[in-house]
């Protein structure tokens, strides 16, 4: 199954394997595989996709040279037995389907029709996973499917840097060090939080850096992106940089009062799961990117909790 998502589908006992399909599907042939591949789509059929049209039935010549009807799966059920599977060829197919994801998310495509509905139908599929991260990569693109204007942005390197909101509260150095200190991994460990060479205290002081009587961050969720960011990269501590980051994040919004309450969260957990790692696997030149990527994500949100 090549990278445009052209679902050939799941086909009966009388496969016609194709070289460019995910290992999944290249294991049919042999009978084990087809009766856990049947057992899959029994199941996808009865707890989820019952009700779908799912399955179209077309006249094949096998080797043989008598003609079935073979059973061509669309690309729901192919996505819900992919994430169903257990054996590394489904551990293949899932990285090929997260591979996908990041090529329309972050690589940039062109995109059009038979692609956005494709990604719909992937996001659909992997926002039930019970992986925080693959549930948070979901949620994070569901968020910017309705216009897909960022998923152009990508392609063409321009992702804006919206407006945001004026901040209300100040992150001080030694607020901060308090609530790391407060973590519970903090206790458990001698390296969690522990900062290094003084360089945690600079990224708080930069949050507030001026230039010409201006702030150079001069919103709430420009500052909570750099944060996030500069945590996660510049490794100011010993260890657990990335669970600092992401719970500063989520202490900087509170304390501006826009993370919202149990009922309404900002940033549901594996959102902030994915965006975390989402920076950690980033290259440098795409900081920009990925900062700018942080606040619309904070900023769109926002916007639609208050619609």
């Amino acid at each position: 199954m090549p990278a445009d998502l052209h679902a050939r589908g799941v086909h009966g006992e009388h496969p016609d394997p194709h070289p460019d399909d995910p290992p999944l599907l290249q294991c049919r042939e042999q009978a084990p595989c087809r009766a856990v591949l049947g057992k899959h789509i029994g199941n996808a059929l009865r707890e989820e996709l019952n009700g779908f049209s799912v399955v179209a039935k077309f006249a094949t010549t096998a080797s043989d040279g008598k003609t079935y009807q073979v059973e061509h799966y669309n690309l729901d059920m192919i996505l819900s037995v992919g994430y169903r599977v257990k054996s590394k060829e489904g551990i293949y197919f899932r990285r090929w389907a997260n591979s996908v994801l990041k090529q329309h998310l972050v690589d940039g495509y062109t995109i059009n029709r038979k692609r956005s509905d494709a990604l719909h139908a992937v996001v659909k599929v992997l926002s039930r996973s019970t992986e925080p991260e693959i549930a948070g990569t979901a949620e994070i693109l569901e968020r910017y499917l309705p216009s897909l204007v960022l998923l152009n942005d990508y392609d063409t390197g321009n992702v804006p840097i919206p407006k945001g909101d004026e901040s209300q509260w100040v992150l001080t150095y030694e607020d901060a060090m308090l609530f790391i200190r407060s973590m519970p991994f903090y206790t458990q460990s001698d390296l969690f939080g522990r900062e290094r060479n003084g360089s945690f205290q600079g990224i708080v002081a930069g949050l507030y850096q001026t230039f010409g009587g201006e702030e150079l961050y001069r919103s709430t969720q420009e500052k909570a992106a750099n944060l996030l960011y500069q945590v996660v990269k510049d490794h100011p501590f010993s260890d657990g940089n990335k669970r600092c980051a992401a719970a500063l994040f989520v202490y900087f919004l509170n304390g501006n009062g826009i993370l919202g309450d149990d009922d309404s969260l900002l940033v549901e957990g594996n959102a902030l799961a994915a965006m975390t790692l989402m920076i950690a696997l980033s290259a440098p030149a795409e900081k920009d990117t990925m900062i700018a990527l942080v606040e619309n994500f904070l900023i769109r949100h926002e916007s639609q909790e208050i619609n």
